[in-house]
């Protein structure tokens, strides 16, 4: 507990303004996060359902290939499709949170058809999967950026219950104990002060 001067009767009542304006300031944060957080789970679920309806699509051009094409020269035009083109990692700042931004190339792998005469049905496969990996990619930058908001959301919520339920009412409390003190202290005071006046009176008759 604090000594009960006046100069940290003053700084308590300065910290618990600065604590009210941290606590009004996080509940804004959290409820901005919050607000982030169901617009990017409310995405990514219309994400998931459209790569599982890419992804059906997509295995369905294998089946029309296979049966044109065969399924041990699909094998062999598989293992000749060249690399997916890479993709770039940068961040970005939501109140404070870091969430991942995904670049990725619009340009498509090439695949070489020297051994295989071209097939319509073959370039389906590749540009449907192709669909599947950008979208795939769409999903898990969602789901990163959700992970790192929850686990803010989180931390800021301990963080307004602690300024809410320990720190300001900790300091309240020790408002009240100085300024409490100090009334005591002026009231001693008084009275000694009235004492002496008495004496010096009577000393004077």
């Amino acid at each position: 507990m604090l000594s009960p001067t006046r100069m940290n009767l003053i700084n308590t009542r300065k910290g618990i303004v600065r604590a009210r304006k941290g606590y009004n300031l996080l509940k804004k944060k959290r409820e901005v996060l919050v607000l982030e957080f169901m617009k990017l789970i409310q995405q990514s679920t219309k994400d998931r359902n459209y790569l599982m309806q890419l992804m059906n699509g997509a295995y369905k051009t294998v089946g029309i290939a296979s049966t044109y094409v065969g399924t041990f020269e699909l094998e062999q035009l598989a293992m000749h499709m060249k690399e997916a083109n890479p993709i770039s990692i940068s961040v970005k700042n939501i109140m404070g949170v870091r969430v991942p931004e995904i670049s990725k190339s619009a340009e498509q792998p090439a695949v070489d058809y020297s051994f295989l005469s071209a097939n319509i049905s073959v370039d389906d496969i590749r540009i449907s999967f192709a669909d599947v990996i950008s979208t795939m990619i769409d999903v898990a930058q969602r789901e990163q950026g959700l992970r790192r908001i929850v686990i803010e959301i989180e931390k800021t919520k301990r963080r307004v219950n602690a300024l809410d339920y320990v720190v300001i009412p900790g300091m309240k409390h020790q408002e009240r104990y100085i300024s409490m003190r100090l009334n005591e202290i002026d009231r001693d005071m008084f009275s000694s002060l009235k004492h002496v006046k008495k004496k010096l009176s009577a000393s004077h008759g």
